[in-house]
């Protein structure tokens, strides 16, 4: 056998042994990197259309109130950009720090984005892992279009071109990187959760809605007692930080609630900093080490570091 063969043969053995794959592989989750802090992974959790009034103290949201603030971190003027409304232009500026003039929630065709100087992109060029999971998607395609309970407006990432291919349904990169909500559980369950992971209830379960004749209040708030500990309970929280927000103020610009949950937060502790959408993102950008900070006014945004004990 010549030289050159074998050293082909060793070459496609190497390359099976990384992926486990033929050499062709396809956009699952890789190795993660090493973050510059202790904080390695992130959840964020984006409810819907509340001011933070109604939900502290509120009757009905007992866990939010009776478990998730004792043990959290919180903002008490934490808003949404000023005159940002509706919801996809505060879905937009979480990934990418602004709305681009989009003041609509019309579907990605309306507004297919060129723009690919944002987080999740930022992310899968550092060797960075992220998955969005969306209730109420098939899994089976690059959810581009409202279906029952899904609302294409609450995704932020399927209007960037670059995720789906220039609209494609079939984009293997989208379909493997936006998930069914379902799947995040085996996921936290194996060790197998990206270090950034996109988390959208349903219509029924993000606050918006009244479903079935119960509250919105109410649901949102058992939704959440019974996802959020998953992740508390998971591998990946032990170095890892759990951000719980709304997309926008009922009435008004807020405040809006912004709820920390980490072993690094300070715990039963708020604040009354003024934050909007730029603080996280801007948070998020710190933890990846993502240098330097995207678009302009980011970078003069307050991040959320003073409700962690430790940070990043």
């Amino acid at each position: 056998m010549s030289r050159r063969i074998i050293l082909l043969l060793s070459v496609g053995v190497l390359l099976f042994s990384l992926t486990g794959t033929k050499t062709n592989t396809s956009f699952a989750q890789t190795a993660s990197v090493k973050l510059p802090g202790k904080i390695q992974n992130v959840f964020l959790i984006v409810m819907e259309n509340h001011n933070w009034s109604s939900i502290k103290g509120s009757s009905n949201a007992p866990y939010i109130n009776g478990s998730l603030l004792p043990i959290a971190a919180h903002a008490e003027r934490y808003k949404n950009p000023p005159g940002v409304h509706p919801s996809l232009p505060n879905y937009l500026w979480l990934e990418a720090g602004g709305n681009f003039g989009i003041v609509d929630d019309n579907p990605p065709s309306d507004h297919p984005l060129t723009w690919t100087d944002h987080l999740v992109t930022r992310l899968k060029s550092r060797g960075i892992t992220w998955k969005a999971y969306m209730e109420g998607i098939t899994g089976t395609a690059c959810p581009l279009t409202d279906n029952g309970n899904y609302a294409v407006r609450h995704n932020p990432f399927v209007y960037f071109n670059d995720v789906t291919n220039d609209l494609d349904g079939s984009s293997a990169y989208c379909i493997a990187h936006i998930r069914p909500l379902a799947e995040i559980a085996t996921d936290l369950a194996t060790g197998t959760a990206a270090q950034y992971n996109f988390i959208v209830p349903s219509l029924c379960h993000d606050m918006h809605n009244s479903c079935n004749g119960a509250k919105s209040t109410k649901l949102g708030d058992a939704w959440l007692s019974v996802h959020v500990p998953l992740v508390l309970a998971s591998t990946a929280y032990q170095n890892g930080a759990l951000f719980i927000t709304w997309d926008e103020a009922g009435q008004g610009d807020g405040p809006i609630g912004m709820i920390v949950l980490s072993p690094f937060a300070k715990h039963g502790y708020r604040n009354w900093i003024r934050y909007n959408h730029g603080a996280t993102l801007r948070t998020l950008e710190i933890i990846f080490g993502l240098v330097p900070p995207l678009r302009g006014d980011i970078s003069h945004d307050a991040e959320l570091s003073d409700l962690f004990a430790t940070f990043p």
